[in-house]
């Protein structure tokens, strides 16, 4: 059954640059996708290798005033809706939440329609506007035309706590701000939600301090590697094993944009999560 999805963040801007952000063609194509043709009040439109079915642009601007954009979007032969609004929480914080129709979360689970992808895909997304506002480098964008999942990016701290942090499950759960329940040894669990949850991967490799690979059964197995880099951690993040036809977008989009919070949560002393928790109504980022 499709859920509404409603996502929460906190942004390090100014409301006027947040909003030139999302609606300027030039920096749409910096932080959200490959192309962008932005005419308001007519237009608003982004297309791409970087775009969920991005073979052309499928939006139709329906409303766009400071600080609200609302499109329909034509994904598989459904016409869902996407809403962006931003409100002014102080002269240099801003709050944008995100509502998106036609999501369903089992499309997520089992890749049955490419509108599973909206919720991490939209985390993914958000996450780079963050980085973007803040001068942060980019994370991997996914890209639907390949079926190599693969990025990295550079953490500016010591790769000793950015690997407790990766196999610690407090702080895990800290960053990523979801659950996770962790036993860092070969044939231990890896638990999203906990483990309680009922479901738990397993670590099939593991080189302390380097590299740990985790089984998610049909999603493949995801796999961190890490290596110092002058003083601080380059993090490559692989997924394989996969059915190649039918690629687990959603799971790689939603993995890469928790990455997001472990490289602030390693590089801001006063770290605080972009996200605001009670906005997110069908689950963390990245579930």
């Amino acid at each position: 059954m499709a859920e509404p999805l409603t996502l929460g963040v906190r942004l390090a801007a100014p409301v006027e640059a947040v909003w030139r952000a999302l609606t300027d063609p030039a920096e749409l194509r910096v932080w959200l996708t490959e192309h962008a043709e932005v005419e308001l009040p007519g237009r608003y439109e982004f297309w791409g290798r970087h775009t969920p079915e991005g073979d052309a642009p499928h939006q139709r601007l329906r409303h766009a005033d400071p600080y609200t954009l609302r499109f329909d979007w034509l994904l598989d032969g459904v016409e869902t809706t996407s809403e962006l609004r931003l409100t002014a929480q102080g002269p240099d914080t801003t709050s944008l939440t995100l509502s998106q129709s036609h999501f369903d979360f089992a499309e997520a689970m089992d890749g049955s329609s490419i509108r599973g992808v909206l919720q991490t895909w939209w985390s993914l997304s958000i996450a780079n506007l963050a980085a973007h506002l803040e001068g942060r480098p980019l994370l991997p964008r996914t890209d639907f035309t390949s079926t190599d999942l693969r990025g990295e990016l550079t953490i500016a701290a010591p790769i000793d706590r950015v690997w407790t942090s990766l196999t610690d499950s407090a702080q895990a759960s800290a960053w990523f701000g979801y659950p996770i329940g962790i036993e860092p040894w070969v044939g231990g669990r890896y638990a999203m939600g906990g483990f309680d949850s009922g479901y738990a991967a397993k670590v099939i490799d593991l080189e302390p301090g380097r590299k740990m690979s985790v089984d998610w059964g049909p999603v493949g197995v995801t796999t961190w590697e890490l290596a110092e880099s002058g003083g601080k951690t380059r993090l490559t993040f692989v997924q394989s094993g996969f059915d190649e036809g039918n690629p687990p977008y959603a799971a790689w989009s939603g993995s890469v944009a928790g990455l997001s919070e472990l490289r602030r949560f390693h590089e801001m002393a006063d770290w605080q999560p972009i996200w605001v928790a009670e906005e997110i109504h069908t689950g963390a980022p990245g579930t």
